[in-house]
């Protein structure tokens, strides 16, 4: 069974792990340590049977809420529990005040984008060479419900 809880502690060196096999410039467990701490921060961890198997985060920023570090442990994409993940984060983050979601993806990140657009997002910009490892563009996605 998935669950989906605010991320804690204990959490932080197995989302370390993920984001290290999934990333080339992962973030590190000190990163998170320091969202925890952070007011306007929300990070979750998804776990199934008690084991994270992902996470993601939001900044609210003035009503905006910037998404990051949306991971799924390579053994369990393709199930749909991103997608679950991302509803999760954006229905409970509604409670912290935010109106619209924006990210930013790699541009060749196919998977990312199309599960960003069902959801709604769409790319209204792009940040060039903003990756490194290997270069690549980002695309800026957002997510504006409260205009609709």
């Amino acid at each position: 069974m998935i669950t989906f809880s605010e991320i804690t502690e204990s959490d932080v060196a197995a989302v370390s792990r993920i984001e290290e096999e999934t990333f080339s410039m992962p973030w590190k467990p000190q990163d998170f340590l320091e969202m925890i701490e952070l007011d306007y921060a929300y990070y979750i961890v998804a776990k199934e049977d008690g084991v994270p198997i992902g996470c993601c985060g939001i900044r609210n920023m003035c009503g905006d809420g910037e998404i990051t570090n949306v991971v799924i442990a390579a053994s369990h994409r393709g199930r749909g529990i991103g997608e679950l993940m991302l509803k999760y984060l954006m229905d409970t983050s509604r409670e912290m005040g935010v109106r619209d979601y924006t990210l930013e993806v790699r541009a060749g990140n196919v998977p990312a984008i199309r599960l960003y657009e069902k959801l709604g997002f769409v790319s209204e910009g792009v940040r060039p060479g903003f990756y490194d490892q290997p270069k690549e563009d980002a695309l800026i996605m957002w997510m504006r419900p409260s205009v609709e």
